[in-house]
């Protein structure tokens, strides 16, 4: 399992999605403008997403960057998706808490992020919001869940170890917050990649009881 973990502790920083990937390269006034174009259809798109956007969604995205794409491929039914969390509108804005690891959170705790910011065109390639079938008891309790695990300050987990609570990677995170917030209503399927027993991206928006409310590509 040690080349496993190794493994897994370097595509953590895939979660970081939100970092720049510049060209090189020489670069035309024309090749600018497409560029520019290409970020102002991409932040219409995710104003347009927002709105669809309930308390307790699973909110989903595709880094665009080298370690994303390895992340996405430890996925072992569906490698839409690269990083995830939890949807909370508080005060009319439109909060994402996930488990973030990397230099772009230093601390290294449970994040607090604005939906625009989660979602920007400029580190990811798309995004997905999906929906569980909860009451609204099970949503208030899955929000209290998640709320007191931020104000914990749970550490990014980069051992990957689905045994502890103390510290918990980005799925591991979400998984462990539906858990607890629906009283176990919510069972998740667990990968494997060999004795490696790990929760997927895939492991939750593959999960029965959950829909699809918006899919959408930047490009």
């Amino acid at each position: 399992m040690g080349w496993l973990t190794g493994c897994l502790i370097f595509l953590c920083t895939a979660c970081n999605s939100n970092s720049n990937n510049y060209n090189t390269g020489t670069t035309t006034k024309q090749d600018s403008l497409k560029a520019v174009q290409q970020i102002t259809n991409a932040l219409l798109k995710i104003d347009t997403a927002k709105k669809t956007v309930a308390t307790g969604d699973l909110v989903l995205r595709t880094g665009n960057d080298f370690t994303s794409e390895s992340l996405r491929s430890l996925n072992q039914r569906d490698k839409t998706y690269s990083h995830c969390g939890i949807a909370s509108i508080e005060n009319d804005t439109v909060f994402v808490y996930h488990a973030l690891g990397g230099e772009f959170n230093p601390d290294q705790r449970i994040c607090r992020d604005r939906f625009e910011d989660f979602a920007a065109p400029q580190g990811n390639r798309g995004i997905g919001i999906y929906r569980y079938g909860l009451t609204a008891a099970e949503i208030k309790s899955l929000v209290i869940t998640v709320k007191n695990l931020h104000a914990m300050g749970i550490m990014f987990d980069m051992k990957f170890d689905l045994q502890t609570n103390d510290h918990m990677y980005c799925a591991e995170f979400v998984y462990k917050s539906y858990l607890m917030g629906t009283n176990g209503k919510l069972q998740f399927n667990t990968s494997h990649i060999g004795d490696f027993a790990f929760i997927g991206v895939d492991d939750l928006f593959l999960q029965p009881l959950c829909t699809v409310q918006k899919k959408i590509l930047y490009q």
